[in-house]
């Protein structure tokens, strides 16, 4: 007998969505549903087929492209290109904006995305995801432009994840909550389990790589002293090394994720567009809050597509608390 109180994805975003985000966008975050079945699916098999290891590519960002990587950006591509909801899309594995072909109608909306944060750990078996932002176009007279594709984070109307793990997730906010839904893989659909997720009040974890600690800013080690001392609440450590697992399992838990600045890398190693902003958007949306360790993420105006940040996200007075520590 069917549970009468199971949600599926179609149904809470048709009921919930707040009055300005049905119809095309609610039909955008069911695309990308649609999406993450195709690469869940992949992801499952990729110890059998050959689409683990590198590509033979260099994407944009000087990074080796895995085949997965490659995979995982042609499915989103495909599924959005040609429905008339949208008028661009960004991907981390493409240098320039991707415009809409000519042969179809442009709609109303930017669909920013990184295909699968924490690739790397790809052929270690360790949960990876799909990082994903929307915004609304500038000027509907003239939609898909660049200038569409840089606006901050304040601006997005709709962000989440989907995390690909011993089960997979999709998680997100159009500005009225942060929902999740676990795939059943027999009924190969999104249902409800997470509804109105938050931050709790008392923290568990703090994730940050300390392979890098001789190469970060003044104020960083103290502050991670700082969070190794705190007496109430006692935090242990966590760090997996896939973005979208640190944040999700921190958002579940409590904590602080974060990836300063470094002497090699002063402008941090997280890129603002496709991975910080929407991060810091349902980090908001869940009582928490995202900062580059002087500022709201979502306040900074990207100058470039592929700009990269420091980030500091998780719980507020945890990420503020840093923010005390870089200025100070």
């Amino acid at each position: 007998m069917i549970n009468s109180k199971i949600i599926t994805i179609e149904r809470f975003l048709k009921e919930t969505q707040p009055s300005y985000a049905r119809g095309d966008l609610t039909a955008v975050l069911y695309d990308l549903a649609f999406a993450a079945k195709i690469i869940a699916a992949e992801t499952r098999k990729a110890g059998l087929l050959d689409i683990v290891g590198f590509a033979g590519n260099v994407n944009v960002q000087g990074e080796e492209q895995r085949k997965l990587d490659v995979f995982s950006d042609q499915v989103i591509v495909q599924i959005n290109d040609h429905t008339g909801r949208l008028c661009a899309m960004v991907s981390e594995e493409q240098e320039d904006f991707i415009p809409i072909p000519e042969k179809y109608a442009k709609g109303s909306y930017i669909l920013v995305y990184d295909p699968l944060d924490g690739s790397t750990n790809i052929d270690t078996n360790i949960s990876i995801g799909t990082i994903f932002g929307i915004y609304r176009t500038l000027d509907e007279a003239n939609p898909g432009t660049l200038e569409d594709c840089l606006q901050p984070g304040k601006d997005l109307v709709a962000a989440g994840y989907i995390l690909y793990g011993t089960s997979t997730m999709l998680v997100y906010s159009a500005g009225k909550g942060v929902h999740g839904f676990t795939l059943d893989p027999e009924w190969g659909e999104f249902i409800l389990s997470h509804e109105n997720i938050r931050f709790p009040e008392k923290p568990s974890y703090f994730s940050f790589n300390h392979g890098s600690v001789k190469r970060w800013p003044q104020g960083m080690s103290q502050y991670v002293e700082w969070l190794r001392n705190l007496k109430e609440p006692v935090l242990s450590q966590r760090y997996i090394g896939s973005m979208v697992a640190d944040f999700h399992r921190n958002m579940i838990y409590g904590g602080v994720f974060g990836y300063p600045a470094e002497a090699t890398k002063p402008d941090g190693k997280i890129r603002l567009l496709y991975e910080a902003a929407p991060l810091a958007f349902l980090a908001e949306q869940a009582g928490g809050y995202g900062s580059d360790g002087r500022q709201s993420l979502l306040e900074i105006k990207p100058t470039d597509i592929h700009q990269r940040v420091p980030v500091f996200i998780g719980n507020r007075d945890l990420v503020e608390k840093v923010e005390e520590f870089i200025t100070g």
